[in-house]
């Protein structure tokens, strides 16, 4: 979601500030603003509704060098997406701040500091923090002491950084429940709600924990815990080898990332196949310990994340034997549960920031979970810091907002799992070494299925002037066809369901008719004779079918129905590949209706509030 970057340097940092937030762009927001303390000590802010590139150009209007400065991509919550409600806000001429997260308690702080003598010009809960500070001022003596008496007031998520403009020689930046990250450089220092935002300034990095204040000047970090105590935070060195701010010879970031699966997956596997066996070593002995322990599973997961759990469902129960329950994060949260004996907590999540996962995983710790699991895209997010063991999904940036690449190397991932606690639940050597061999091969399948891409394209001019769609699927392909109906929604605006094609004549039927395309992924497995049962019974309605078919399925071109054929896999990997041609169709109709489709209207990649 919202974005932040800040930074104390001994050059104008305005360039760094406004390189960062394109970077965050793939976050998804409605309006973006700078705040800089400028070589005359004034406070220069400038804010503007839309993308970056709008704010850049009303800053090459008025410069404002500076050595220090804060700036924000916003997603709105708390008012409407324009410039009064923009970030960053400031209290009197002096505080600036910018915030992610959401404070809870805004209304009764609100009414609390009115009452104090302070004018509110915004609609956000943020404009609370930036007053608080300075009422705090007034009885602190530093900046470091006003920031850390405001946030005990505070109820809800933050992440922010206050700047004050009688001293530049520091930031004050806070985390409680959303991201921040300290990018450490040369006689300067950055904060960040992304590391990707700072790769152009530094490859070293400090993150903040839960709870955690931290004081950054241009020579020093301090960093402070909830109860105000010194703690050191370790540096790192981000190995993270691929900086996606490029989209090369493709269009859309989105249609980059599709084609990037081959190579994504390969990065998945690598170092964890044997020639029969996987090789999980880097989980660690306590890792490979607490997988051998696992008599159940419960997986949490919002979104497309939620779509991959729900094929790894099938997999823990046919092929490891063990009970595997899922849930989507933020129901979870809010019910009792009952905790079965060993269960394995497992979480899932692109960027390891989702506020409503993390959370689930904050109460797991706290109900007896055996131990907890994270399968994420980014070293040293929250929820890899805060699980026991963490399986890195390794598929690099993913900077669209519909997730495409995320999606295939979390279900390579959840497979290989599957397999590793399976040898030790009565998986027999020869399924573990059939699915090392698919999952060898799946890589060159996914690039055979690319080469589809033409004929979907043809195919989505079907859907240009369509409001509605059907997705249909069985088995291990039913969450497939919920990924391919979630895929459609977010980027093309059509309207998308995805059904159990058995649940067919238990309501969707009513909605089948010559203006409802319906699109069905068919392998050529035990449950196609039964699908093919459903597909009449669309087409009986009047209803056009476009069927994604299994060449060894012999499926062909019929009266209302349109068949595009896929090579045949290994059952248990179809699920990905039949991904693929769903991903391309979305991606093709978004195209010609000429919509946003890297950042789809009201979405936003990495949701980290509630």
């Amino acid at each position: 979601m919202c974005g932040i970057v800040g930074a104390v340097a001994q050059r104008d940092v305005a360039p760094i500030l406004l390189e960062g937030l394109r970077r965050l762009e793939y976050r998804g927001y409605d309006s973006a603003g700078v705040a800089i303390v400028d070589d005359q000590g004034e406070l220069q802010r400038v804010r503007r509704t839309g993308k970056v590139a709008e704010l850049a150009d009303a800053i090459a209007e008025t410069p404002a060098p500076g050595g220090t400065g804060i700036a924000h991509t916003r997603w709105a919550t708390h008012g409407e997406p324009n410039e009064r409600n923009a970030h960053p806000h400031v209290s009197g001429e002096d505080i600036a701040v910018v915030h992610n997260g959401i404070i809870e308690n805004h209304e009764d702080l609100r009414e609390f500091l009115k009452g104090e003598g302070y004018v509110f010009t915004s609609d956000t809960d943020t404009e609370v923090i930036a007053h608080l500070v300075n009422l705090e001022q007034k009885s602190s003596g530093t900046l470091l002491e006003a920031v850390q008496k405001a946030v005990k007031k505070l109820e809800g998520a933050y992440g922010m950084v206050v700047m004050d403009r009688t001293d530049t020689e520091r930031l004050i930046v806070a985390r409680s429940g959303s991201p921040l990250v300290i990018g450490l450089g040369l006689s300067e220092n950055f904060i960040a709600s992304d590391q990707l935002a700072l790769f152009p300034v530094t490859r070293r990095f400090m993150f903040l924990e839960e709870g955690d204040v931290a004081e950054i000047t241009r020579t020093t970090v301090s960093v402070f815990d909830s109860k105000g105590q010194t703690v050191e935070r370790p540096a790192k060195e981000s190995d993270i080898e691929h900086d996606a701010g490029d989209k090369g010879q493709y269009r859309h970031y989105m249609l980059k990332e599709i084609h990037e699966q081959p190579d994504a997956i390969a990065n998945t596997l690598e170092g964890r196949l044997g020639e029969h066996k996987l090789n999980l070593d880097i989980l660690g002995k306590d890792g490979i310990e607490i997988l051998n322990k696992t008599e159940a599973v419960q997986i949490v997961a919002c979104g497309t994340s939620y779509n991959s759990a729900m094929v790894a469902r099938y997999w823990f129960e046919e092929l490891a034997g063990i009970p595997c329950r899922v849930e989507i994060a933020s129901e979870f949260r809010y019910r009792k549960f009952f905790v079965p004996k060993n269960c394995l907590f497992v979480t899932i999540s692109q960027s390891g920031e989702t506020a409503d996962t993390l959370a689930a995983l904050h109460l797991a710790k706290e109900q007896g979970y055996m131990a907890s699991l994270s399968i994420c895209n980014v070293p040293g997010s929250s929820m890899v810091r805060e699980s026991d063991i963490s399986l890195m999904t390794r598929a690099g940036a993913e900077i669209g907002v519909a997730s495409t690449k995320a999606f295939t190397t979390q279900l390579t991932a959840l497979l290989m799992l599957v397999a590793a606690i399976g040898r030790h639940t009565g998986m027999t050597e020869a399924q573990e070494a059939e699915i090392v061999q698919a999952l060898r091969e799946l890589p060159h399948s996914i690039k055979d299925a690319l080469a589809l891409s033409s004929d979907i394209e043809a195919l989505a001019e079907d859907f240009a002037h369509k409001h509605h769609s059907l997705f249909l699927g069985r088995g291990t392909q039913y969450p497939i066809a919920m990924e391919g109906a979630l895929k459609l929604k977010e980027i093309s605006y059509i309207h998308a369901e995805a059904y159990a094609a058995g649940e067919l004549k238990h309501g969707p039927l009513a909605l089948i008719d010559d203006d409802m395309p319906v699109i069905v992924v068919a392998p050529n497995n035990d449950l196609l004779e039964k699908l093919k049962s459903n597909m009449e019974e669309v087409r009986a309605r009047g209803g056009q079918l476009y069927v994604f078919a299994d060449r060894g399925s012999k499926m062909t071109q019929a009266d209302g129905m349109k068949v595009l054929p896929v090579n045949e896999v290994p059952e248990i990997v179809a699920p990905i590949l039949y991904t693929i041609p769903l991903q391309l169709l979305s991606y093709y109709v978004a195209v010609l209706k000429g919509t946003d489709v890297d950042q789809p209207r009201n979405l936003a990649k990495s949701v980290t509030v509630e």
